[in-house]
């Protein structure tokens, strides 16, 4: 059964950190460019992060770049999203999902498997 399932999402004041992660299970998540999208109230989903499936380079939307980093492990068939300096218009459900493209100008596009989500609220 292929399955995506994120956590590490919590409750977290201004100027914290947390570390997300998104676990696959039924197939290998190495073979695939693998991104983090998030939807806050009333918004529309958007792209933060990718991470490529060859050479791995990471793509970064401008709102959170210098703040957050995706990573991979490939052992743990893991990708995972450190998210620091957080700010209360951060808070949002966070999904991973894979097969993601980066077209450039913070446009992320997803083509294959989404996670449930993450709860990430940012409050003091």
């Amino acid at each position: 059964q292929v399955q995506l399932v994120e956590s590490g999402g919590g409750l977290v004041q201004p100027g914290g950190s947390l570390r997300l992660a998104c676990a696959a299970s039924g197939f290998t998540l190495a073979d695939y460019a693998v991104g983090w999208f998030r939807q806050a109230p009333g918004k529309e989903r958007e792209g933060v992060s990718s991470i490529s499936s060859s050479d791995g380079n990471t793509y970064y939307a401008d709102s959170v770049k210098g703040r957050f980093t995706i990573s991979r492990d490939n052992a743990k068939n893991t990708v995972y999203l450190q998210v620091n300096s957080l700010k209360p218009e951060d808070t949002a459900v966070y999904y991973c999902a894979t097969d993601v493209v980066f077209y450039g100008s913070n446009w992320f596009k997803a083509f294959g498997s989404w996670g449930q989500g993450t709860q990430v609220t940012v409050s003091s």
